[in-house]
């Protein structure tokens, strides 16, 4: 290495403190508690209603508020983010309305434009309207009025204090109404931004009620001691923190909360990794080309009978689950694919690059098990096996866009990666097992 390549002395900060995540988590197992007890509060209360917990859609949807809003007061109170220059803010220096007034206006165009583009997107992909994605389709449609009508006061309010109000959404409304020059780089951006927030919204608010309503309507007393049951509803509980922490994420991506989308991928082999992994260009669904359970079963099968190489197996994928889990949390409210937003290094980051990406691979490696078939046939072992390992790929292809992405963006993800590279646990590891195995020849003794 040259002295610009070298790793620096110490690990960079990161953007997101890890209160932020925690306090997400505070406020999202405080609701799971209150919607699981819900017969008894209603009792104290002499409230009227039926007497079940709390597991509805909307009850899930009411969680993002539990979540969210403890992550919200977090990141303004302790951690001042509305202060740090990245927002573009200076508060300082307000202008008054009417200086901004054509240029809100202009950014309104562009804002409503790009909503009713995704909302016509909507309309004409078939899958939105069939399945779980209904449920998200119903969400969108009852906000749609709501944020139409509340976008005008935000975008006046924040365009007195923006530094530099014209934006990606003022350039796309200046090319939509020709008066003004617009950056048609700065036009993609932000189509490129709301992209992401217009697939992966109607897809995480399409999950958000299945997994909720599985861990509120557990019966713990009825779940048997068991190294299998009880790894299943401890990895559904887990799923479920990342899914509600990640939807807080996707829709809070707001500049006062220095939260924005500073940019969203731009190569093509980025946003291709990153959508065959989602429904509906999933490519690893039942049937699919990347599909790698043909007459396999899971780990429970092959190991029944092994008690204790059960529980240990049980308490692995927890862990793994756990991870993965905790890699959302970590992001707080600036979790999303295929975006920019800050610099993450702390939680799991320190120890990997791509802490959910791995704990995700290892967790279906070591609970597929592909290398065993049901059938006993060899042909079914060797495909599956390798077609796991081309799904693995595809995560390793997902973890190279986003760092070509990031690097080309920050100079601190740049030193985070060099440093990265030199201390990740992962790597310190694999260096001691190279010196372990590194033959040992005679040592040669000084000439006198």
């Amino acid at each position: 290495m040259t002295t610009q390549q070298q790793a620096p002395a110490a690990r960079p900060a990161s953007d997101v403190s890890a209160g932020v995540g925690l306090a997400g988590l505070f406020g999202l197992f405080a609701w799971i508690a209150i919607c699981r007890n819900w017969p008894a509060i209603a009792d104290a209360l002499a409230l009227p209603g039926p007497r079940a917990p709390l597991s509805g859609p909307y009850a899930a949807l009411t969680a993002l508020l539990w979540s969210g809003t403890p992550m919200v007061l977090w990141s303004l109170l302790i951690d001042k983010v509305h202060r740090r220059p990245s927002t573009g803010i200076d508060w300082s220096r307000p202008r008054r309305v009417s200086e901004v007034m054509d240029v809100s206006t202009t950014k309104l165009a562009g804002l409503w434009a790009t909503w009713a583009i995704i909302g016509f997107l909507y309309c004409v992909a078939r899958w939105y309207w069939r399945g779980q994605y209904l449920f998200a389709m119903e969400v969108i449609g009852a906000a749609a009025v709501p944020l139409f009508l509340l976008s005008v006061p935000y975008v006046l309010w924040l365009d007195r204090v923006l530094v530099n109000p014209r934006d990606g959404a003022w350039h796309f409304g200046a090319m939509l109404i020709g008066r003004e020059p617009y950056d048609i780089q700065e036009v993609w951006h932000h189509l490129r931004a709301w992209a992401v927030k217009g697939f992966f919204c109607a897809f995480m608010i399409s999950i958000l009620p299945g997994g909720f309503q599985a861990i509120v309507s557990l019966n713990l007393a009825e779940v048997p001691f068991g190294p299998v049951p009880i790894a299943g509803w401890l990895t559904e509980l887990l799923f479920l923190v990342d899914v509600q922490i990640a939807m807080v994420g996707y829709l809070l991506t707001l500049k006062p909360l220095d939260a924005q989308i500073r940019t969203a991928n731009p190569w093509l082999g980025g946003w291709l990794a990153a959508l065959i992994c989602y429904p509906p260009f999933i490519l690893m669904g039942d049937g699919g080309p990347l599909s790698y359970h043909q007459n396999t079963a899971d780990w429970a099968y092959w190991m029944q009978g092994h008690d204790a190489l059960l529980w240990a197996w049980a308490g692995l994928l927890v862990f793994l689950t756990g991870v993965y889990a905790w890699a959302t949390v970590a992001f707080g409210i600036r979790f999303s694919n295929l975006t920019y937003r800050g610099v993450l290094t702390n939680g799991p980051y320190r120890f990997t690059r791509h802490p959910a990406y791995l704990s995700k691979n290892l967790f279906w490696w070591c609970s597929t098990l592909p290398f065993f078939a049901t059938t006993g046939s060899l042909t079914d072992m060797v495909r599956n096996t390798t077609i796991l390992g081309m799904v693995s790929a595809v995560y390793f292809w997902r973890a190279r866009t986003e760092e070509k992405h990031l690097l080309a963006e920050d100079a601190k993800y740049r030193a985070y990666h060099a440093w990265m590279a030199q201390n990740a646990l992962i790597t310190r590891s694999f260096a001691r097992l190279g010196r372990l195995l590194r033959p040992r020849g005679p040592q040669l003794q000084p000439a006198e």
